[in-house]
């Protein structure tokens, strides 16, 4: 799973990352309400961890906003610390898929997560990413380009997902190799060589290539015009 957590309790982020990311989930996190939203509408997530009082815009303005861009229908757990009748319906008539009081055991929202995949799932919400001719499914982890099936080791079939949740902006190698080995990455340049492997699956056999390096910076799947001087 992919989840955003919008929160600015520091401990509650570094709890939630510890217990999802040793379960082999990825997580982003944004300390307010303002660089959630934007979070939520540059990526796609599995599931978003809404806290109800955040700096800069409350969770409810963020789940108003994310309910009417092209997010909309991304499931939203709320957190907050209010628990009277009123507020809960406020939640959830702001938008909000379930509710969660705190204090909370992790395990419980673990179950409310993987429950809520499961409704979205069963109403028939497909996940597929695209860019160009390049179509990954995130539901069969089935690639292909131009009809043809890529054959992909999963952690190719990782960086290609972040590639393509990202496309066109860059992703930077640190963010990469953080999704690939947490924070102990391994000796040597081994995101080269995966990238390496990628390419060519994904561009080997093709004309136009999708995966481009920036220099200093990192990667980018997308299709680039030939007198694009990043186009590298």
């Amino acid at each position: 799973m992919r989840l955003l957590v919008i929160e600015d309790n520091r401990s509650l982020v570094a709890n939630l990352f510890e217990y999802f990311e040793a379960r082999g989930h990825t997580l982003d996190a944004a300390p307010d309400g303002i660089t959630g939203l934007h979070l939520a509408g540059k990526s796609a997530y599995d599931v978003v961890i809404l806290d109800w009082m955040l700096p800069r815009m409350d969770g409810r303005e963020v789940l108003r906003r994310l309910r009417e861009n092209e997010n909309s229908g991304v499931p939203v757990i709320m957190l907050t610390a209010r628990d009277e009748l009123p507020d809960k319906i406020a939640g959830f008539r702001a938008g909000a898929d379930d509710y969660l009081t705190k204090p909370f055991a992790l395990p419980e929202l673990e179950v409310r997560i993987e429950a809520l995949i499961a409704r979205v799932a069963g109403r028939g919400r497909k996940r597929i990413l695209e860019v160009e001719d390049l179509r990954l499914d995130m539901a069969t982890l089935e690639a292909t380009r131009a009809g043809q099936p890529l054959h992909l080791y999963p952690a190719c079939r990782k960086l290609l997902e972040i590639l393509m949740q990202a496309s066109p902006a860059a992703v930077s190698r640190e963010r990469l190799e953080h999704a690939l080995w947490g924070d102990d990455p391994p000796d040597g340049d081994m995101l080269r060589s995966h990238i390496y492997e990628l390419r060519r699956s994904v561009d080997g056999p093709f004309p136009v290539k999708l995966i481009h390096t920036l220099p200093r910076v990192g990667y980018r799947l997308a299709a680039i015009a030939r007198d694009d001087p990043d186009g590298i």
